[in-house]
C-alpha cells in the first residue's frame, strides 16, 4: 500500500478506508471519508508513506514519549537492545519535480499528549504505551528497535523514554520500522536520539516536505525516566 502513485490513477483502500482522487464534475478532487479538497494539477505523483507521529491532530509537538507497560532494569556499564512501538500515521503527498506538498496525514490510532517533566519548564508529548518486545500491527503501529547503553556505575530502572521525532528515519517493507540509541549517563539522566540503519524504503519525512529546518536530533531527559 505504501508507495508512489500517479496522480490519474490514485486509489486505495486501507482497512475500511478508502482514498483517492477522483474526477467530480471536470475537477479532480482527493476524498478520504468526509475530507475533500480540489487539486489542480495534470502531473505528478502522490506519495504515500508513514510520517513522524506528532501531526494529528495539528502539529503539536516534536517529541514522542513511550511509556512502558512495565519498568525495565538496566545493569551498569552494560549494552543491550529491546524493541518497542510506535504509532503510525500515515501522510498523503503530491510530489512534483521539485517540491512537495502534504495533502493529508490520518491514523488509526486516537492521538493522546502529555507533559514530560515539570509544568513550567517542561515539554509536551505525543503519548503511547508500549510493551517491551510487541508485534507491530499493519497501519496501526510500526516498530521501535532501540540499543541502550548504561555508562553508570549504578543499576538503572527504566520506565519512559522520550525522543526528538525531527530526527526520525522510518522505513517500510514487511513492516514499518525505525531505529534509536539511548545513553544513560546517569540514575536521572538519559540522551536520547533516533539513528539511521537503512532497511527497506525509506519513507519522506514531513519535516522535510513542509521546509522546517531541524535544529537538532537528540533530547536529553533531565526529569527521569
Amino acid at each position: 500500500m505504501y508507495g508512489v502513485y500517479e496522480l490519474q490513477n490514485f486509489h486505495l483502500k486501507i482497512r475500511d478506508l478508502e482514498l483517492g482522487i477522483f474526477e467530480e464534475n471536470g475537477f479532480r478532487i482527493y476524498r478520504r471519508g468526509d475530507l475533500k479538497k480540489v487539486v489542480v494539477a495534470e502531473s505528478g505523483r502522490v506519495v504515500v508513506n508513514p510520517v513522524e507521529p506528532v501531526n494529528l491532530p495539528k502539529n503539536i509537538t516534536r517529541f514522542l514519549l513511550i511509556e512502558f507497560d512495565k519498568p525495565m532494569v538496566v545493569e551498569p556499564k552494560s549494552n543491550g537492545k529491546i524493541s518497542l512501538t510506535f504509532p503510525i500515521e500515515i501522510a498523503v503527498i503530491l510530489a512534483g519535480k521539485k517540491s512537495f506538498e502534504v495533502l493529508d496525514v490520518f491514523s488509526f490510532v486516537e492521538p493522546k499528549y502529555t507533559l514530560y517533566g515539570d509544568p513550567k519548564n517542561g515539554v509536551v508529548c505525543r503519548y503511547w504505551r508500549s510493551e517491551i518486545f510487541e508485534e507491530e500491527e499493519d497501519y496501526v503501529k510500526g516498530r521501535l528497535e532501540v540499543e541502550i547503553s548504561n555508562s553508570s556505575s549504578e543499576w538503572v530502572e527504566v520506565e519512559k523514554l522520550v525522543f526528538d521525532v525531527y530526527g526520525m528515519k522510518i522505513y517500510y517493507g514487511e513492516s514499518v520500522v525505525a531505529f534509536a540509541e539511548v545513553r544513560i549517563l546517569s540514575e536521572k539522566v538519559a540522551e536520547t536520539e533516533f539513528v539511521d540503519r537503512r532497511i527497506g524504503k525509506k519513507s519522506l519525512e514531513l519535516y522535510t516536505a513542509r521546509k522546517i529546518p531541524m535544529v537538532g536530533k537528540k533530547f536529553v531527559m533531565e526529569w527521569g525516566f
